[in-house]
């Protein structure tokens, strides 16, 4: 039983109300530790922290902030295996996607905004009698929430370019999947970044994360979560003139033609639809298909879903694990019967697994696929979130078109084919915010990251996170 307390100024604490939550065990389903439940009281004193650690810490040079950044990130690979091990336990994914993905890529993220910091510049603007330039200035102090599926991922996603900018950090992991973050205090210190520049607090989203996105010294909030969370951040952050970046939901289409790469693709698809148990909010869950091709997918794909490995997280040969909460599972079940009820039929999967002991009581599902559902059917309009797709046919690139934009959702999409300008086409007409083309999951640290309607707004990665978290200052100097 671990006891996972906030870090606060460079130090692990209990919270000031001496309250504890479970931390659960989502392979076994069983009390694995206890989690600081905190409120009000810890974020101010974790704001207060932020605040005197501010001045010092935005005024060193740039190549020392980089130092600091890549010694995280070492400290981060340094300690692969063992935060691997925490992070397939905490969440139920395998630690074989935590060792090869998620660790290297939160490794990855300060390496990035460490290096990217020193070859962050301004704008000049020269006419024969003025000179006006732009300042980028840190806000102060901000405000990080991820969310329980990549927990080290993307916590890093958002704490590298706020610190890398010069920002102070008051940052809440989610309250299902804690203890990376909670590990990751442990190596900034060892990496020699100041007490209170980073302060990760544990606890339920309407109360310390409420209390985060309330505070008046919190100049602005950087939230990836559920689109219903989205918009209560949204309404109580606005009228406070908080800077805002939220990245929500998805249901995102993966358009087939007849004419792609039909190995590479259908290899492709799996991965897309199933990887960490269909927990990423960029995964296909809307596989449109072709008519043409539509009998062949449906009988590998189906055929491939069936043989992969549901098990054991810790086993390397585990390809899915299991999904993160007892809560979690029940809604993905809830959505499968529901599928049932809207006329679906379900072609494999479609049921909870029980692994043996000490597993039977786990929250494993096996990978689900479903046809026959219309387009406007709750099962293809909400957000599952879970191992479980959809599969419908379309006749030709408008029809493909019209049910991929027909969503409430639009993070990304997956075209394959081999036509280059029904590829430009449909990328234009996408109604997301990004698209992949004969590939998926490729991604560029460099470039813009987020989806429009209900998948969020704002754009994270590259410039446009150093940008998020700075000001832009205006100076003109008449000669």
């Amino acid at each position: 039983m671990q006891t996972i307390n906030n870090f606060i100024n460079g130090q692990y604490v209990p919270p000031l109300s001496g309250e504890y939550l479970d931390n659960f065990a989502p392979a076994t389903g069983t009390v694995s530790g206890k989690i600081a439940r905190s409120g009000t009281a810890d974020v101010d004193r974790a704001v207060q922290a932020a605040w005197a650690a501010f001045p010092a810490w935005s005024g060193l040079s740039l190549d020392q902030r980089h130092d600091i950044l890549r010694a995280v990130a070492d400290g981060i690979l340094q300690n692969l295996n063992r935060l691997a091990e925490a992070e397939s336990a905490d969440s139920g994914k395998t630690i074989t996607t935590a060792r090869t993905i998620d660790i290297p890529r939160a490794a990855q993220n300060f390496k990035f905004f460490a290096t990217a910091l020193l070859h962050f510049s301004s704008e000049s603007h020269q006419r024969p009698d003025a000179l006006s330039y732009t300042l980028r200035q840190p806000l102060g102090v901000v405000g990080c929430i991820s969310p329980w599926n990549l927990p080290l991922y993307l916590f890093t996603w958002k704490i590298a370019p706020a610190l890398a900018a010069g920002n102070c950090v008051v940052g809440k992991p989610s309250e299902i999947t804690p203890l990376t973050a909670a590990l990751l205090g442990e190596i900034c210190n060892d990496a020699g970044l100041p007490p209170g520049v980073l302060n990760i607090l544990h606890g339920l989203g309407p109360e310390v994360g409420a209390a985060i996105v309330e505070h008046p010294q919190i100049k602005a909030i950087s939230f990836t979560g559920s689109t219903r969370a989205g918009a209560e951040i949204a309404r109580v952050a606005a009228p406070k003139f908080k800077k805002l970046s939220l990245e929500l939901g998805g249901k995102n289409p993966n358009l087939i033609f007849a004419d792609c790469d039909y190995d590479k693709m259908l290899e492709t698809t799996v991965r897309s639809s199933f990887n960490n148990q269909g927990q990423i909010c960029l995964c296909g869950s809307r596989i449109y298909v072709e008519k043409s091709l539509y009998e062949r997918f449906k009988k590998d794909f189906v055929a491939q879903v069936r043989q992969i490995r549901v098990g054991d997280p810790a086993a390397p040969d585990s390809r899915l694990g299991a999904v993160v909460s007892k809560m979690h599972f029940e809604k993905v079940l809830s959505y499968i019967q529901l599928a049932r009820e809207e006329g679906g039929a379900v072609l494999c999967g479609g049921e909870a697994i029980q692994l043996p002991t000490p597993h039977e009581n786990g929250w494993f599902i096996a990978p689900t696929v479903i046809e026959g559902l219309p387009t406007k059917c709750r099962t293809n309009q909400e957000e599952i979130f879970g191992p479980v797709v959809t599969i419908q046919s379309f006749d030709d690139e408008a029809d493909a078109l019209q049910q991929a934009n027909d969503s409430p959702y639009g993070l990304s999409a997956t075209i394959w084919t081999s036509d280059l300008n029904r590829t430009h086409r449909l990328a234009s007409a996408l109604q997301c915010g990004i698209v992949w083309v004969n590939t998926w999951m490729l991604r560029d640290l460099r470039t813009p990251f987020g989806g429009v309607k209900n998948s969020g707004m704002g754009r994270e990665g590259g410039w446009d996170a150093l940008r998020f978290f700075t000001e832009s200052k205006n100076v003109t100097i008449e000669f």
